[in-house]
């Protein structure tokens, strides 16, 4: 067997395994209306070996860092924060923390974003003492 041909039984072992499956390639490719095989290949074209051991770990982190960043558009928290300057940064930071976490837990985006929009309404009042 040449060096290609191992390159591609490693690569295969990687992301034909049940996590990666199951957390990229399915939806991804349903996604992007493409086959499993063809997102698969497009992977081994892009990513070295490096990046596709990493890139399990890599998509989670990702996955909270826009799940952190829908809700600080959802709450409109950059008006709040930067612009407006009622609520402080770290307040703002503790909100969206708190509510990517419950998320993570399960619990529903729209249920928790509900609950943030009633936090953030409190922190709002909280700063003019109402």
């Amino acid at each position: 067997m040449d060096e290609n041909a191992k390159l591609k039984v490693m690569q295969e072992r990687i992301i034909k395994s049940y996590a990666w499956q199951r957390d990229i390639i399915i939806p991804l490719s349903n996604e992007f209306n493409c086959t499993n095989e063809e997102l698969e290949e497009l992977f081994f074209d892009l990513l070295d070996m490096n990046s596709l051991e990493s890139l399990h770990g890599t998509f989670d982190s990702a996955r909270d860092i826009c799940l952190y960043q829908k809700f600080n558009a959802d709450l409109r928290l950059c008006w709040f924060i930067d612009s407006l300057e009622v609520i402080s940064q770290e307040e703002g930071k503790k909100l969206k923390m708190r509510l990517v976490e419950e998320v993570k837990k399960g619990r529903s985006y729209d249920d928790v974003l509900k609950e943030g929009r009633l936090e953030l309404f409190e922190l709002l009042k909280k700063e003019t003492n109402y």
